[in-house]
């Protein structure tokens, strides 16, 4: 059995420093939100060429009389361009400018893809989603504090609900400070996917936890001999390959 729990310290200091690693990337670099939340429109071209010149789309978007548009290549063949919201008659000029900058290099541009979204929907993703977040938190600290009752000692049911919470927070702001990494290194923005994705990170930190949890409260009832310290051992070295197993399942999917 791996004694775990008594070198906690070594533990402990992995953790903060993820967690101080974190912390400092969100705050060098906070994140780069897409227009779900900032209002904008986003227009993604495919070419049919290669590495298509980036100066030639600036100035057909700057003559439809749109300023500081932002285009960025998202592939050897596809662009993305992000700019102020556009009115459909603005997003037809240029579209059909950047068509007539490559016509005479025999280049064909297709769009992928339009969005438009006003500032005011963009606000009130951000706050719906902020909202989301500290109700799932609060609905996290109750349901625990309410299934541990009965087992209070040595430790009192509520703890084990803001212990879930701690181990919360330390997952999303590993998770949100490796994104603000990417955002600074590769463009990454925060959309409506990324907040699905912290929501299933949620999830499974939550349940990893609770059958932690689960399996202390039951070796709690059945060995009442042994001291608190060991059967927390005992209960992570019991549901760690679990643990363990249940992340890897993720990952290949992820992977595949």
């Amino acid at each position: 059995m791996f004694q775990i729990v008594q070198k906690r310290k070594f533990w402990y200091i992995i953790s903060v420093a993820t967690l101080v690693l974190g912390l400092v990337f969100i705050w060098l670099w906070g994140l780069k939100f897409s227009i779900d939340f900032t209002g904008g429109s986003l227009l993604e071209l495919q070419f049919s060429q290669n590495n298509p010149d980036l100066s030639k789309i600036t100035v057909a978007v700057e003559a439809a009389g749109v300023k500081g548009a932002l285009v960025q290549p998202a592939g050897e063949q596809t662009v993305i361009i992000r700019s102020e919201s556009l009115p459909e008659e603005t997003h037809q000029i240029i579209l059909k400018g950047i068509k007539d900058k490559f016509a005479p290099d025999q280049i064909s541009v297709s769009e992928s893809r339009f969005d438009s979204i006003g500032p005011v929907i963009g606000k009130e993703m951000k706050q719906k989603t902020i909202w989301a977040i500290i109700l799932v938190l609060l609905a996290i600290i109750a349901y625990i504090g309410f299934s541990f009752r009965k087992v209070s000692f040595p430790v009192p049911s509520w703890k084990y609900g803001v212990a879930a919470v701690v181990a919360l927070f330390h997952d999303l702001v590993m998770t949100v400070g490796f994104y603000a990494l990417l955002g600074k290194l590769a463009g990454a923005e925060v959309d409506s996917l990324f907040i699905m994705a912290l929501l299933t990170v949620l999830g499974f930190s939550v349940h990893d936890t609770i059958v932690t949890f689960d399996r202390i409260r039951e070796n709690l009832l059945r060995r009442r001999d042994q001291s608190f310290e060991n059967i927390v051992n005992i209960s992570i070295n019991e549901t760690i390959v679990r643990s363990i197993n249940t992340s890897l399942t993720a990952v290949l999917a992820l992977t595949a």
